[in-house]
């Protein structure tokens, strides 16, 4: 039997309430009917009793107190998913936006996700490579992994966003596909339109899921699009067996408004007006990347989040920080040097590389060649902080020849454009080239065997047109001989 409620107790901005309501769920659809004989959804996102709270998707203007009739759905918000999903565009709630008609759906899931049992969870593995060096050689993207990406003000993230939408791939030797969910949230028109012919410009927009929400939509429907997109990948990973990278743009769009929803329920607000759950809300999302014993795909999340002001303890970068393994953060002094994608080495790491990358993943050299560059360019970052109190002049053959190492890995290595799409081994063979640059004394992270077979001093300085002072050609000629 189904009730339907005539009136409205309040009407609140964009929440209605409703009293002497029974069985009402939390997350609940409900269908509003306007004296005009139009229907809204809403969802329960309060119960006190008998007394509800409905935030309405499509706004609360020209609703009735007296006239509007509402019905509780008996289900959560639901995303009907098949897999003629792949290519098209949604809007953030999961209604079609590029005019190619409705969904024909298999089936529809709740977009709140099924919880996935720790122990059927498989520990990442291989890697996802996305054709950026400083991503694939140092933070290496794990299949599986919740890698995200702080950016700034200003900062080229909705390029890079692109940029490994068009080039992100895996190995795909047992023939399971490889899909890109990508969503953005509270992103300008023209924002949203540069995404979307981008993908098309491209030829990837065959494997892409596009969930757009706009600047102009409705905070509820932000605060809906990462867990409809994360329904898509889901179904494509587990009941399809794909491979599904998912991107979504900007968190911290999607915790304003986040925070505009529970300041309009009244709820005591946190730290910088943050509601106190922002956490656990944020690892409602994270959390559903990941691994299944049941099914051969996976699920990899790279969400993108602005830092205000660049304060990486803002409580967003801070949060989530502490839910997900690792970050690549972006550098404002590179963007303003014209080095793209602005990867800041030091404070970007991804905990899981070391399980999924080296022989039978990527190359047998990767471990070494990734913890030298490393270890090289810290100090670079030393003796840059040596050069501003004694001056360049005054350094050693060898913190020179660090300096001069410093320039070209920025240069080559983290500058490579946006249309430069590098695969593995050309990665770790420029990784190995710069190096070269270097002393082999200097290689302390090395075995010698390997150091043997790659180390290549020659190639180095005819590649990058080194002039080489006199005195640091006796020290390389000194160390190189023994």
């Amino acid at each position: 039997m189904s009730l339907q409620y005539v009136g409205l107790n309040e009407i609140n901005g964009s929440l209605v309430v409703l009293d002497h309501v029974k069985d009402a769920s939390y997350d609940e659809m409900v269908e509003l009917q306007c004296k005009d004989g139009s229907t809204r959804l809403g969802r329960i996102v309060q119960i006190e009793g008998e007394r509800v709270v409905v935030q309405v998707f499509e706004g609360t203007n020209s609703l009735s107190l007296a006239n509007t009739k509402t019905r509780l759905l008996g289900h959560p918000m639901e995303l009907p998913v098949s897999k003629e999903i792949l290519g098209r565009v949604f809007s953030g709630a999961g209604k079609p936006i590029d005019g190619l008609g409705e969904i024909y759906a298999e089936k529809s899931m709740d977009i709140n996700g099924q919880p996935l049992n720790p122990v059927a969870r498989v520990y990442p593995r291989n890697y996802i490579n996305t054709g950026i060096s400083s991503i694939d050689c140092l933070t290496t993207l794990i299949r599986g992994q919740k890698l995200p990406i702080f950016s700034g003000s200003g900062l080229p993230h909705n390029q890079l966003a692109v940029q490994i939408v068009k080039q992100a791939k895996v190995a795909d030797d047992d023939g399971t596909g490889f899909a890109v969910v990508f969503a953005a949230m509270g992103v300008t028109n023209d924002v949203a339109e540069y995404f979307r012919r981008s993908f098309e410009e491209a030829g990837v927009m065959q494997r892409v899921v596009m969930f757009l929400n706009l600047s102009n939509d409705p905070i509820i429907e932000r605060t809906l699009t990462p867990r409809c997109a994360l329904t898509a990948a889901e179904y494509l990973a587990y009941e399809h067996d794909m491979h599904v990278l998912v991107v979504y743009t900007d968190v911290t769009s999607y915790c304003e408004a986040l925070r505009e929803f529970s300041s309009s329920k009244g709820e005591i607000p946190g730290r910088k007006g943050y509601p106190g759950y922002l956490y656990s809300d944020l690892a409602s999302l994270y959390e559903r990347a990941g691994i299944a014993k049941s099914a051969k795909g996976s699920v990899t999340q790279i969400p993108i989040l602005t830092m205000p002001n660049n304060d990486i303890t803002h409580p967003v970068p801070d949060l989530t920080g502490y839910i997900t393994e690792g970050q690549i953060t972006l550098d404002s002094e590179l963007n303003a040097m014209g080095i793209y994608p602005p990867v800041s080495v030091l404070p970007s790491l991804s905990r899981l590389m070391k399980d999924g990358i080296g022989e039978g993943y990527t190359r047998a050299d990767h471990s070494a060649v990734s913890n030298q560059l490393f270890a090289a360019y810290a100090h670079v970052q030393d003796v840059k902080s040596l050069t501003s109190v004694i001056g360049e002049d005054e350094l050693s053959a060898v913190d020179k020849t660090y300096m001069e190492f410093g320039r070209l890995f920025e240069r080559y290595f983290l500058n490579q454009g946006f249309n430069t799409n590098r695969s593995i081994e050309e990665t770790l063979d420029l990784g190995w080239t710069l190096l070269s640059v270097l002393p082999k004394g200097e290689l302390d992270r090395i075995d010698n065997a390997v150091l043997e077979q790659f180390y290549d001093h020659e190639k180095a300085v005819a590649q990058f047109g080194l002039q080489e002072d006199s005195m640091i050609k006796e020290l390389q000629d000194a160390v190189n001989n023994g």
